[in-house]
């Protein structure tokens, strides 16, 4: 499976941006997939991830209430919409899949190349 991310930039504080994730090869829908995002030099953080049918989705703490994951199967794409920017949301961020449970872990089996998002305060 191959994840290509698209959507990062440069936001100000308080502002909103949307992250893109298009899948190839595989079962797509099979797949939970969501995002996780590192700062160089810390550890990596889940962000959010979703069920292969859309309809059920988990955040990390985070994020809760400004971020929301969607996908399209039709288009085998994830979208990541991202709200109330902070300067802490800054960072490298990676749509990944898996086979598995939806829930808060790293345990990925496919990592996409990452887009950085920057948030200025």
């Amino acid at each position: 499976v191959q994840l290509q991310a698209s959507g990062g930039g440069l936001v100000q504080a308080g502002g909103s941006l949307r992250l893109s994730c298009v899948t190839s090869g595989g079962r797509y829908g099979s797949y939970i997939t969501g995002w996780v995002r590192q700062v160089p030099g810390k550890e990596r953080e889940f962000v959010a991830a979703i069920s292969w049918s859309g309809g059920n989705t988990y955040y990390g703490d985070s994020v809760k209430g400004r971020f929301i994951v969607s996908r399209d199967n039709a288009k085998n794409r994830m979208d990541l919409q991202m709200n109330s920017l902070k300067a802490e949301d800054t960072a490298v961020y990676y749509c990944v899949a898996k086979y598995g449970p939806l829930n808060g872990d790293l345990h990925y089996n496919w990592w996409g190349q990452g887009t950085l998002v920057t948030v200025s305060s």
